[in-house]
């Protein structure tokens, strides 16, 4: 799997402007939504999917990364998207510290393969210390996609 099959690029954001958890998440299914990736009439039930998600623990993993996740009835097909916060948010990470580097992922509940396989894939990438820099200091959108790019190619250490 890669970042190409499911990150949704029109949903990249380089600069969140949520300051909350139930903000960035609420931020991250809008550019979802925006981009097409699903329904405007799913977004509340997505959204509050995640949340319950995020009550039996965060997915905040530490080191100023999260992965944010659900897998939702409506969904055809796994979307996600990235987006990156310069201050970093409150998000009840496992070390209590801010998280700056954002994965959200959506994916069809009848494909929990798919799912764990682009959890893995997220995970894998997030583990290269260099890889979360540049991502940290990514200014653009194609900033963002040329590193993904890279992680898609091996660029970077797994």
């Amino acid at each position: 799997m890669k970042f190409a099959d499911f990150i949704l690029v029109d949903a990249i954001r380089t600069e969140i402007k949520a300051t909350d958890k139930e903000g960035v998440i609420r931020e991250m299914v809008q550019a979802l939504l925006d981009a097409g990736g699903l329904k405007e009439s799913d977004y509340e039930s997505i959204v509050q999917a995640i949340l319950k998600r995020e009550e039996l623990g965060s997915t905040g993993i530490g080191r100023g990364i999260a992965v944010p996740h659900t897998k939702h009835v409506s969904m055809e097909r796994l979307v996600g998207t990235v987006a990156v916060s310069r201050d970093g948010i409150d998000f009840d990470s496992l070390d209590c510290e801010k998280v700056n580097l954002f994965f959200l992922l959506v994916s069809p509940t009848d494909h929990p393969g798919e799912h764990l396989r682009a959890l893995e894939h997220i995970t894998c990438h997030l583990k290269d210390d260099a890889f979360c820099r540049f991502l940290k200091q990514s200014r653009n959108r194609d900033d963002i996609l040329h590193l993904l790019d890279e992680a898609d190619n091996d660029v970077y250490s797994k």
